[in-house]
């Protein structure tokens, strides 16, 4: 199952600490991870409210990533808001079980900048 999630500077730090193949830990006040089906949806996030932060966090990235299919199987599709609008819902305690079900590498396919589309 192919993914996305949109993350902001720090996140994306982590994420490039892990060698690009985990998500870090959930902080105390986020007790989901939620990765999303479509691009738009991440490119949504990631444009319109993560690079819109006051500088110098005002940066967002799309990232995409797969997971296999026993640990898609794991996690229902959630709708959140809408068919546009569907993630999956990864309890943070269960996020070191949901990495090791991913497959390659995580990689940044879109960057915004202050709501705007950075060139590749």
């Amino acid at each position: 199952m192919i993914l996305f999630r949109p993350i902001g500077p720090k996140e994306l730090k982590l994420v490039e600490e892990s060698g690009w193949r985990a998500w870090p830990p959930r902080l105390p006040d986020q007790p989901i991870f939620y990765p999303v089906l479509t691009f738009e949806y991440a490119e949504k996030i990631a444009r319109d409210w993560n690079s819109t932060r006051p500088s110098p966090d005002n940066f967002g990235y799309v990232t995409r990533f797969e997971i296999n299919q026993a640990t898609a199987a794991k996690y229902p599709v959630q709708d959140a808001g809408g068919q546009q609008h569907q993630e999956l819902w990864v309890p943070a305690e269960e996020l070191d079980s949901f990495n090791q079900g991913i497959v390659g590498s995580i990689t940044v396919v879109a960057t915004y900048k202050d709501g705007a589309r950075c060139p590749d």
